[in-house]
C-alpha cells in the first residue's frame, strides 16, 4: 500500500487541520477491546468505549480515515440507502420508525460533537435538498408525507422555488431535509480521533490486523510486528477486511465513486447555484454538489463496481456539471480522487454483535456520517452496557454480495437504467415546454379577442 494510497481525498488533504503522525505498534499488548479500522465508525466506538472507562486500540492499515471516511462528499444526512418504503415493506411500520429514529439520533451524534467539542475546521452547513429531474409533483407530495409519517423533518419545495436557488430548468420540485448539513469529512474524522485519544484510546496506523482467533473468551489480533489480546474485537474496516475476514467481506459490493473539486469559479456560481445547502439530484448514481472554499464547486457521481483511475472519469464528470450548469463556461479541476464504499445487498448497514465478543460496524453504502457515527455509538453500548438497540438491525443479516458476478451485475444494472433516466428527465422537459408553448398561444388567442379597444377599455 503506498502512500498515497493511505490518503484522503484531495481538497480535504489540501484543507487538513493539523493532526499528529501516530506511531506503529511494535508491542505486545492486552485491551479490553481492539478495534480494526481508524474510520469514522471505529473511531466513534473508540472515543465511546474509552470514555466508559474501557481500554481500547484502534489498529488501522493506513492512516486515520484515509479511505471511505476521509474521502465522502461531507453530507450529513437522516436515513438509509435503503428507501424508506422497501424498509417498511421489510420491517414494518413501528419497526421502522425505530430505525428511522437510530439514523436521526446519527446526525444529532455528529452535530453535537462538532458543536460541544468546537471541532476546528469542520464548518458545518445546514441543509441538504434532494432535486427531481421528472416533472412529478404529485409523487413527490406523497414522498413526503410518507418521509414526515415516519417522523422526519421535510418539506416541499416546488419547481419555481427550486429553480430559483438553482438555476437549471432541468430541475423540478424537490424534498428539502432541514436537520442535515454538510460538512469537511476529513477534518470530523480527525477531531474524532483526537478526542478518542483525550478520553484514553490508543490508535496506532500503519498497523493492519494480519490475523485473528476469535475463539475463547480473549480474542488474539495479530499484526506485523505485534500481537494484541482483547476481550472484544470490533470490525469497522468496511470494504478493506479482505482476508482478515473473508466471510464479512464477501458481504459486501466495493462501489467505487468519484469527486472533483473545480478551480475557482468566481461569482458566476453563486449566480447559478445560490444556496449553500448540499444538493443532489435523481441522476442515476446521483450528482451531489456543494459550494467549498467560498466560491468552488465540489460534486460527486458515476460509479464502477470495480477499482477505477479517476482521471478517465473526470471528463465525464465535468461533462455532467456542464450539462446541468452550461452558463459556467470552461471548469478546470483542482482536485480529483475515488473513493469506495461498501454496500450491502439490502442497503442497510451491518450493526451488531456477530460471535460472542466479535462485533461489527459496517456496509454504510454510501450513507455513512450519520450510520458509522449510529453504528460506532450502539456497539459501544453494547459491550459496555449489554444494550440490545443494535437488535433493531437484526432482520438484515449478512448477505454474500455475489462476488465478481455481483459487481458485473451492479454495473450492468446502472449503465442500462442510466439511458431510460435520461429518456424520462427529457420527457419531463419536452412537457414543460409544450405547457410553456400552449399557455403561451392561448394568452396570445386571447389578446387577440379582446382587440385593441377592449384592452385599452380595460
Amino acid at each position: 500500500m503506498s502512500d498515497d494510497e493511505t490518503k484522503a481525498g484531495g481538497w480535504y488533504e489540501a484543507t487538513r487541520v493539523a493532526s499528529p503522525a501516530r506511531e506503529r505498534l511494535n508491542f505486545d499488548l492486552d485491551v479490553d477491546v481492539c478495534v480494526i479500522g481508524a474510520g469514522l465508525a471505529g473511531l466513534t466506538a473508540a472515543r465511546e468505549l474509552a470514555q466508559r472507562g474501557w481500554s481500547v486500540a484502534v489498529l488501522e492499515a493506513g492512516h486515520v480515515a484515509w479511505a471511505a471516511s476521509g474521502r465522502n462528499t461531507g453530507f450529513v444526512l437522516p436515513g438509509f440507502s435503503e428507501h424508506i418504503d422497501d424498509i417498511v415493506e421489510r420491517v414494518g411500520l413501528d419497526h421502522a420508525k425505530q430505525l428511522w429514529g437510530l439514523s436521526e439520533r446519527g446526525v444529532d451524534y455528529v452535530r453535537f460533537t462538532i458543536e460541544d467539542a468546537r471541532l476546528p475546521g469542520v464548518d458545518p452547513v445546514p441543509g441538504w435538498l434532494h432535486v427531481s429531474k421528472t416533472d412529478n409533483g404529485a409523487e413527490l407530495v406523497t414522498q413526503v408525507e410518507r418521509l414526515r409519517w415516519i417522523g422526519a423533518d421535510v418539506e416541499t419545495w416546488p419547481t419555481a422555488r427550486v429553480r430559483e436557488q438553482l438555476n437549471n430548468p432541468r430541475y423540478f420540485g424537490a424534498v428539502h431535509f432541514r436537520r442535515a448539513f454538510h460538512i469537511h469529512p476529513l477534518n470530523y474524522a480527525l477531531g474524532l480521533a483526537a478526542l478518542a485519544e483525550k478520553a484514553g484510546a490508543r490508535i496506532f496506523e500503519q498497523t493492519p490486523a494480519v490475523s485473528i482467533d476469535a475463539a475463547g473468551v480473549r480474542k488474539r489480533i495479530v499484526t506485523p510486528n505485534a500481537l494484541v489480546r482483547a476481550g472484544h474485537v470490533v470490525f469497522a474496516g468496511n470494504v478493506h477486511l479482505g482476508a482478515l475476514m473473508p466471510r464479512l467481506a464477501a458481504t459486501l459490493l466495493p462501489v467505487t465513486t468519484f469527486v472533483l473539486v473545480t478551480a475557482p469559479l468566481g461569482p458566476q456560481l453563486t449566480e447559478l447555484v445560490r444556496t449553500r445547502s448540499a444538493v443532489s439530484d435523481t441522476d442515476r448514481a446521483d450528482n451531489h454538489y456543494r459550494i467549498v472554499g467560498d466560491d468552488r464547486l465540489q460534486w460527486s457521481g458515476r460509479m464502477r463496481a470495480w477499482q477505477a483511475d479517476p482521471r478517465w472519469i473526470a471528463c465525464g464528470l465535468v461533462a455532467d456539471i456542464r450539462r446541468n450548469f452550461p452558463a459556467l463556461g470552461k471548469v478546470e479541476i483542482a482536485h480529483l480522487w475515488r473513493g469506495t464504499l461498501g454496500r450491502t445487498v439490502h442497503r442497510m448497514p451491518q450493526i451488531g454483535e456477530i460471535e460472542r465478543g466479535v462485533w461489527l460496524a459496517s456496509g454504510f453504502g454510501g450513507h455513512g456520517i450519520n450510520t458509522s457515527a449510529l453504528g460506532g455509538e450502539l456497539v459501544a453500548r453494547g459491550i459496555v452496557d449489554a444494550d440490545q438497540t443494535w437488535r433493531l438491525f437484526a432482520p438484515y443479516e449478512l448477505v454474500w454480495a455475489g462476488g465478481l458476478l455481483g459487481r458485473v451485475v451492479a454495473q450492468g444494472i446502472y449503465w442500462g437504467t442510466r439511458p431510460l433516466d435520461r429518456a424520462a428527465q427529457e420527457l419531463s422537459r419536452y412537457r414543460e415546454q409544450a405547457r410553456v408553448r400552449k399557455d403561451a398561444r392561448l394568452a396570445a388567442r386571447n389578446a387577440a379577442d379582446q382587440g385593441p379597444g377592449q384592452a385599452a377599455a380595460e
